[in-house]
């Protein structure tokens, strides 16, 4: 029986280093970028994930001037400040990240459609 004894294999916790501090997966602020159908053929534009110490209202306030549209920040309880821009400007509003500077292309998750 020492023999069958010696043979059982070991339980593996495949989920052990998980916790580690050094370990980077998961730790990578992801910005959002979704369309909301609204009525018709109509779109809204949300972009949510910016780091807190840029100033909303002026990435709002170029977006809107660069692409010709209307948006507002609102505050939301669970996902902090979320800008809503009127009409489908996903591809438009993560080149203007990029291009700005704000957020690297690697950071930036497209949803919708």
């Amino acid at each position: 029986m020492s023999e069958l004894d010696s043979q059982v294999p070991t339980a593996f916790d495949p989920f052990a280093d998980a916790n580690v501090e050094d370990s980077s997966a998961g730790t990578k602020e992801y910005v959002h970028i979704r369309v909301q159908q609204r009525n018709g053929r109509k779109s809204l534009t949300t972009v949510q994930g910016l780091k807190k110490e840029y100033s909303y209202s002026k990435i709002l306030k170029d977006l809107k001037k660069e692409f010709c549209c209307n948006g507002t920040v609102v505050q939301d309880s669970e996902l902090g400040q979320v800008i809503q821009l009127q009409g489908d400007q996903r591809k438009n509003v993560s080149t203007f990240l990029v291009q700005a500077g704000v957020v690297k292309k690697d950071n930036i998750k497209i949803h919708g459609f």
